[in-house]
């Protein structure tokens, strides 16, 4: 260290030569940095979502919901769990830490549920564990509703509301 300083005090040009290089270097490697305006954000989470055909909100939470909550908590690195219940249908919802492995996290969520399927009713459908991708959440959902039998208004959605937003620009897919 004393020897840089010697030279640096003996030869005043040769140190500002290397502090020169240092800040364009420098200046160089900023503007190089790669900025994404939209990048992308995988947050690990995991949804259980199962079906109980023509059960109510109520009989939903309370047969399907809980027990299906109860053995997920016990998941490990869970910052948030969530329930939706819902006319025949049951979604759970687990945030994990960020520095949680959402495959490691997919897998301990699975192994939990399969413990707990054989208590759910017997009409319930299996449950279904996938992990929550932000690039194929939708973007936008429409509901319609009008004086129309189901029939007509599936018909409608599927032949004139799918056209005219499929033809919208950048539109890369539409589900009815």
């Amino acid at each position: 260290m004393q020897k840089l300083a010697e030279i640096c005090i003996r030869r005043p040009v040769f140190a500002a030569m290397i502090i020169l290089s240092l800040v364009v270097v420098g200046a160089s490697s900023y503007f190089n940095l790669g900025v994404d305006r939209f990048p992308s954000v995988d947050l690990p989470t995991v949804a259980v979502r199962t079906s109980l055909p023509g059960a109510s909100p109520e009989e939903v939470e309370s047969e399907v919901s809980r027990q299906i909550e109860e053995v997920v908590n016990t998941v490990e690195g869970i910052e948030q769990l969530r329930s939706i219940s819902g006319q025949g249908v049951s979604i759970i919802i687990a945030t994990f830490s960020l520095d949680r492995d959402i495959e490691s996290a997919a897998q301990d969520v699975r192994d939990r549920v399969a413990t707990v399927v054989r208590e759910l009713p017997e009409d319930a459908l299996a449950p279904i564990v996938q992990k929550f991708d932000n690039d194929s959440a939708p973007v936008l959902t429409i509901a319609l509703s009008a004086d129309r039998s189901l029939r007509e208004l599936t018909e409608f959605a599927d032949k004139i509301v799918r056209v005219q937003v499929e033809r919208s620009g950048g539109v890369g897919e539409v589900q009815v």
